[in-house]
């Protein structure tokens, strides 16, 4: 039998432009649309590969540019490769380690040929090129890389955001050209700030020169919703039907149902987790703080509708408990029921792509009861 392709795309909501599709990796196939936790440094911050794979998470996303700073991919390499090393068996997706270049501020240089930095640990200097780029995640055995690229802050001048999103183009070229494995799928960036003439350029030309999938960078930078969603809705006609679309570092439960119905397929952001340590608990009733005075002898769960581990077993009165307190475990267990309904959200929206009712189900958010997430 030949081998299946990459990404087969098996239905569409009748309604808008959202799509129900698999993604086929060498660690297993994942159903699209989905969202993917981050694991910046090799871990989901405060929970084990076991409560991923109970939380129902298909892929997760390690961070290029702190694994190759610490403990450094030719090390990983050694152990085995990033799956190995942390104990993850599913499809693992590498950023480029391009958004460090927005985040890390004045300690980087951006050249034709790279960005120069500073390492945050201990300021040694490095210099950070799409063939190293490419490198590393070939070296961590990621099953989908990501090409380098510059991440521009909001705002930015049109001159400024030309000249990147050029400078883009080349280094993607360069990814490409120094791809090497097989087994590991290449996604573009489409970059060009909060222009739509330079994002439909940068789609277009990415398109031309070929990759696998294609994600839509540089947004939720401090732009408003409204213009974060005309960029994409500028972005996805010129993006072939047949290749997946990921939306990079997007976002709350609305904008997910959102990007999905403009047609994006995958998704991650440190919100779930975040949120999670700082005590804000995401519910089929709405968010909730864990810490309000209200829930002191509340015995019930975090939410009523929800099968995580955490509801299945803790009440709202212990969970407030241990977060007063400081309790590590409190970060475990947030965590694990804010995961589980990120992914539980995906799983109702793909099922309400098949069923044909996905506005039906973004009214329901939009009111607070997401009456589609089952026990």
């Amino acid at each position: 039998m030949p081998p299946e392709p990459f990404f087969n795309l098996l239905c569409r909501d009748p309604s808008s432009q959202a799509r129900w599709g698999r993604l086929h990796t060498s660690h297993g196939v994942l159903e699209t649309p989905a969202f993917i936790p981050v694991a910046t440094k090799a871990s989901v911050k405060a929970l084990a590969p076991e409560d991923l794979w109970e939380a129902h998470t298909q892929v997760i996303l390690s961070n290029t540019y702190h694994l190759y700073l610490r403990p450094g991919h030719q090390r990983i390499a050694q152990l085995g490769g990033l799956h190995r090393f942390m104990r993850w068996e599913g499809p693992l997706l590498t950023d480029s380690g391009g958004f460090q270049v927005f985040s890390l501020g004045n300690l980087v240089k951006v050249k034709e040929i790279g960005v120069e930095f500073r390492s945050h640990l201990d300021g040694s200097l490095h210099l950070f090129t799409p063939e190293l780029s490419m490198e590393v995640q070939e070296a961590l055995g990621a099953d989908i890389c990501m090409v380098f690229d510059e991440c521009l802050p909001y705002p930015t001048p049109f001159q400024k955001a030309l000249d990147s999103a050029q400078m883009n183009l080349r280094w993607a070229m360069r990814c490409k050209a120094r791809k090497g494995r097989e087994d590991q799928a290449l996604f573009g960036i489409v970059q060009g700030g909060m222009f739509p003439e330079l994002r439909e350029e940068q789609a277009r030309r990415l398109v031309e020169i070929g990759f696998d999938g294609y994600a839509i960078g540089g947004l939720s930078v401090g732009e408003g919703k409204e213009l974060m969603f005309q960029m994409v809705e500028c972005c996805t006609p010129h993006l072939p039907e047949e290749k997946p679309r990921y939306l990079m570092g997007v976002g709350t439960p609305l904008d997910l149902v959102e990007g999905v119905i403009r047609g994006m397929d995958l998704f991650d952001c440190v919100l779930p987790t975040r949120n999670a340590r700082n005590g804000t608990l995401f519910t089929s009733q709405g968010n909730l703080l864990i810490k309000q005075a209200r829930f002191v002898l509340d015995e019930g769960p975090l939410d009523p509708r929800c099968s995580c581990y955490t509801c299945r077993h803790y009440s709202r009165a212990y969970l407030r408990h241990l977060f007063m307190a400081g309790e590590l475990l409190c970060l475990r267990l947030n965590t694990i029921h804010n995961v589980h309904f990120y992914n539980q959200l995906m799983a109702d929206i793909r099922q309400a792509i098949r069923g044909g009712c996905l506005l039906e189900l973004r009214e329901q958010l939009q009111a607070g009861d997401i009456r589609r997430i089952e026990n």
